[in-house]
Parts: C-alpha cells; sequence; structure tokens
C-alpha cells in the first residue's frame, strides 16, 4: 500500500527525526534513540538550547534515561529520515508541516502523535465525506500540501507525560500506541513500523481503521480537556458534579450521532466513558495544562473540528457549540487562541 519502504523494521537503525520535543514528542524520542536509532530532534527555543546542551532526558519512576540526539532549529540541517514523528500541539501543526517539507522522502513514514482530528481523517474512500477538508483543521489547505497523503502513518497516543522542565520529560502512564493507514486496512509498512515500536518498549497495536482509534479517544477527552481548561478542575471533579457530568454526557451524545452519520458508531453510553475515566483519579487534562502554562489550546482540534463535521452531516450540536464558544471566549481573553 503506497510506498513500501524496506527499511522500517526492527532489526534496521533507523533515521528518526521528531518534531515537537514536548511531552509525547521527547517520550517517543528517547525510547526509539534508546533502542538504538539515530534521534535528530527539530526544536525552538529554550527546547533547542536544552536539548543541545544535555540531550533528552526521559524520567520513568525512579530512573532517568539520557538521549544523546542531535538537535537544530533548521530541518536543512538534517538528512531525509525514515521516520519522521510530528508530535507539536495542534496550533503548531502548520508552521511544523511547513518547516518538514524538505525531510519528506519518497519512503519517510510520517507519524502524527497528535490529539483531535487529524488533517487526514476523511483520507479513507469507503466512508462518508471522503477527502473532506475541514477549515478548523488545515484553512489554507497548507497542511495538507506539505505533507503528502501517502507518507502518513496515523498514530493514537494513550499515555500520560509531562514536562518537566525543558529537554526534561516525566513519563507517567500509559505506553498504548495505535497506529494505522490512514486509507485503512493493513501494510508491510505498518507491520515493519509496529515490530520497531515494540521493540522500543511501546505497546503497539497496529490498526485496520485508526479513524475508529482517533473518534473513540476523542469521544473522551473532547469534553474533559475544554471544561477542564474552563473550571481549573481535574477530571474527578468534574465527574463529581453531576450538572457538569450531564453536560459533558451531552456533547458527547452529540457526538456520537455526528459519529454515526460518517460510519463510525460508539457502542458505549457516556457514563460508561466517564466510568473509565473516573479509574484514572485526580488527572490534569493536558488542555489545563496548557492554559496553565499560559500556551496555546487545542480547541480546534478537539472541539471546533467535530462541530463542522457536524454541519457537514447536518447534525446540530448546541451543546458542542455552547462548549465551543464559553472555552473560545476564556482563551482569546487570555491570549491562547
Amino acid at each position: 500500500m503506497h510506498h513500501e519502504s524496506g527499511q522500517i523494521v526492527g532489526r534496521f537503525r533507523l533515521k528518526v527525526c521528531v518534531v515537537g520535543a514536548g511531552a509525547i514528542g521527547g517520550w517517543l524520542g528517547v525510547k526509539l534513540a534508546k533502542a538504538g536509532h539515530a534521534v535528530n530532534v527539530l526544536a525552538r527555543e529554550a527546547t533547542l538550547a536544552a536539548v543541545q546542551q544535555n540531550g533528552l532526558q526521559l524520567i520513568e519512576g525512579d530512573a532517568t534515561l539520557h538521549a544523546a540526539v542531535t538537535a537544530s532549529a533548521n530541518a536543512a540541517d538534517f538528512a531525509i529520515p525514515d521516520l519522521l514523528i510530528i508530535a507539536v500541539k495542534a496550533p503548531g501543526l502548520r508552521a511544523a508541516a511547513l518547516s518538514v517539507k524538505s525531510l519528506i522522502g519518497p519512503s519517510t513514514l510520517v507519524l502524527t502523535a497528535m490529539n483531535g482530528v487529524p488533517w487526514w481523517f476523511f483520507d479513507r474512500v469507503d466512508r462518508p465525506l471522503s477527502g473532506t477538508r475541514l477549515t478548523t483543521i488545515d484553512a489554507s489547505g497548507e497542511i495538507n500540501a506539505s505533507i503528502p497523503a501517502g507518507n502518513v502513518m496515523g498514530c493514537v497516543v494513550h499515555a500520560a507525560c509531562s514536562v518537566d522542565s525543558p529537554g526534561v520529560i516525566r513519563h507517567k502512564m500509559g505506553k498504548r500506541l495505535i497506529i494505522g493507514e490512514p486509507g485503512g486496512g493493513t501494510s508491510l509498512r505498518l507491520t515493519a513500523l509496529h515490530e520497531t515500536l515494540i521493540a522500543a518498549g511501546f505497546e503497539s497495536e497496529p490498526s485496520t481503521d485508526i479513524q475508529r482509534d482517533v473518534w473513540f479517544k476523542l469521544w473522551g477527552n473532547m469534553t474533559m480537556n475544554p471544561v477542564s481548561a474552563l473550571t481549573g478542575a481535574t477530571t474527578d471533579k468534574i465527574l463529581d458534579d453531576p450538572l457538569v457530568r450531564e453536560f459533558c454526557s451531552n456533547v458527547m451524545r452529540e457526538a456520537q450521532v455526528i459519529g454515526g452519520e460518517i460510519g463510525i458508531p460508539i457502542e458505549q453510553t457516556p457514563e460508561q466513558r466517564h466510568a473509565v475515566t473516573r479509574k484514572l483519579g485526580a488527572m490534569k487534562t493536558s488542555m489545563l495544562q496548557d492554559a496553565e502554562a499560559n500556551k496555546g489550546i487545542e480547541l480546534d482540534a478537539l472541539v471546533a473540528a467535530v462541530a463542522e463535521i457536524g454541519q457537514k452531516v447536518g447534525v446540530a450540536t448546541p451543546y458542542t457549540d455552547a462548549m465551543l464558544g464559553l472555552t473560545r471566549l476564556m482563551a482569546r481573553g487570555r491570549g491562547l487562541y
């Protein structure tokens, strides 16, 4: 399927480039470097300085792993990699996509380890809205133009990591990486990447329907993220408040109807999903962490995109719209959106 690369197999030493060495990108970079792959990091400002001086560091429990990686702010300093990992926050995706054009060769695999609805979400030909480009994700079309569709491999990350300081990542829990071809089905390169990730210590799962995995994760975190950013509350407090929990459930029901319209039905109830979230304890969502750090929030990929898909399939989304409007107003007032 698409370009098959003979390189990406567990026993080969890969050239890897990580774009966005934050919590998830840093975690992936250190583990791959420790597995013997040659890792470069495209970084800016404080992260660039820290990684050039000290490499990337990963704290896992009581252990700290140090990975000697090469870091630069300029993609032209690097050779074309076998694996390009894009792990930026959604607001930084357009700039990242434009900056990595020169790093994508015919057989470079571009792994998108990001939250929310990706720009390639409608790249399956056997689903409603096939070929649709979402203006909330890629208004200018520059992301799609910069990263050839045939090079993309989808990824849904189920792990909790945070940045202790620039270049120093703390892994808290979860090691699950679900990977899949945006066009669906399986491929040699999917199997090979899966083997590479397993060998590096991740719980990799190949998926024949990565859009379903994207939508299911989104179904859980499209409410917890904005509501936590609005209220400052951890997930346990959100679920402990019956009014707030029911508001979240109503947003989820809207997304559930939309999922049915785009060929991705969800068989769970919101309450069943809340029970899963509860098991994670007093979790501080990534959007709350971003808001507290005065960083731009991923509102478009997590919420606005869902509302846009709703419009395209004729599903009214009053609860989603309310959550989007309130969170956007808060974020604009603080310069986070």
